[in-house]
């Protein structure tokens, strides 16, 4: 479905999402709706990307630990960059986001079995939190400090890991990961990340709280690569007078165009169930057209089970298996979903 203002001459944002039965109607199209990655091309811009919102999804993933609010709304972009990043992925197995760090959260960890099932934890120190919340600094580049963000892209058996690696230096999410795609993949990126908490009626009356995220991830890739030179790639300076010199001298204008209007998403914009992805793009780029193509959905999935813990513990020397027997039996965790496993440490007896 293409979205454009001028295929109806004056058409109106609320005109275009008109149902079936509008004289404006422009087909038959579906929302994504919440926890669903929908990707787009912007054609005039030579650009293209990918929109979420997540909801219950990523409500579920949070309050099963209970995290302070800021550890939650941390996890929750790191999240909302996983999906974005992973589910542009076209095989069968794993894309995993995890940061290493010296801040008062130490570590997250997002593993996203391609193409839909997420799961996601964080590592934080109490009294390191409570003395950042107290000072006030509880931005995600200060909660994070200084460390490693490591992509890790893992296709399964008899295949070889491919892992990027990029530094945090008290830099937010969204600036990583743009300057990752721009060092690592040359490809010029503008990344936009925002979290949200929503008051919503409990069952029984009074009210609960929520989560929201969102995201949009654009990119420049234009037909002719050397229209995607900038000054800060490697190779970009020409020397002077080449015939690539003047494109060396600054952005494409089609991308200078496309970082301008993501700039002008408000927060709200990308965690507002009332905007929707599909609204928002339209927003954004209907002067010059938005295509979007159908959407991934996103599901709070953890990969654990038994069998899988079991085949770990059988690697386990017999003494270790001793030393993790506690009243007799070796209870298991998971720290992604918090599921409880209780084995007998006979199982384990060879």
């Amino acid at each position: 479905m293409v979205l454009r203002r001028n295929y109806i001459s004056g058409m109106t944002e609320s005109e275009a999402f008109e149902g079936a039965g509008s004289p404006h109607h422009l087909g038959e199209f579906g929302f994504a709706g919440d926890d669903a990655v929908v990707p787009f091309t912007v054609e005039g811009l030579d650009s293209r990307g990918r929109a979420v919102q997540l909801g219950p999804m990523l409500d579920t993933i949070l309050a099963r630990h209970d995290y302070p609010p800021e550890v939650a709304s941390l996890l929750a972009e790191m999240i909302v960059l996983t999906t974005l990043l992973g589910s542009s992925l076209k095989f069968n197995g794993k894309f995993i986001a995890q940061t290493q760090t010296n801040g008062p959260v130490d570590l997250l960890v997002v593993d996203l079995t391609v193409p839909s099932s997420v799961r996601a934890y964080a590592r934080f120190d109490a009294e390191r939190l409570a003395t950042a919340r107290g000072e006030g600094k509880t931005s995600s580049a200060e909660l994070l400090g200084n460390g490693i963000l490591a992509l890790t892209v893992d296709q399964g058996e008899h295949t070889q890991r491919y892992q990027g690696i990029v530094e945090l230096n008290g830099t937010s999410l969204e600036a990583v990961a743009e300057g990752y795609f721009r060092q690592s993949e040359q490809i010029p990126t503008t990344v936009r990340l925002a979290v949200a908490t929503i008051r919503r009626r409990a069952e029984g009356g009074g009210f609960s709280q929520g989560w929201r995220a969102g995201g949009v991830i654009a990119q420049f890739l234009p037909e002719a690569p050397d229209r995607m030179r900038q000054p800060d790639l490697p190779g970009g300076d020409a020397p002077e007078g080449s015939e690539d010199a003047a494109l060396d001298l600054g952005e494409d204008d089609a991308w200078t165009e496309v970082k301008s209007l993501v700039g002008t998403v408000h927060p709200s914009e990308l965690t507002d169930p009332e905007v929707g992805v599909e609204r928002l793009l339209f927003r954004l780029f209907h002067e010059r057209g938005v295509r979007v193509f159908e959407a991934t959905r996103m599901l709070d999935d953890c990969t654990c089970s038994r069998e899988r813990i079991k085949e770990v513990l059988s690697n386990f020397t017999a003494e270790e298996i001793q030393d993790s027997v506690e009243n007799g039996q070796i209870d298991v965790t998971c720290e992604f979903c918090s599921t409880h496993y209780s084995f007998a440490p006979e199982e384990f007896e060879r």
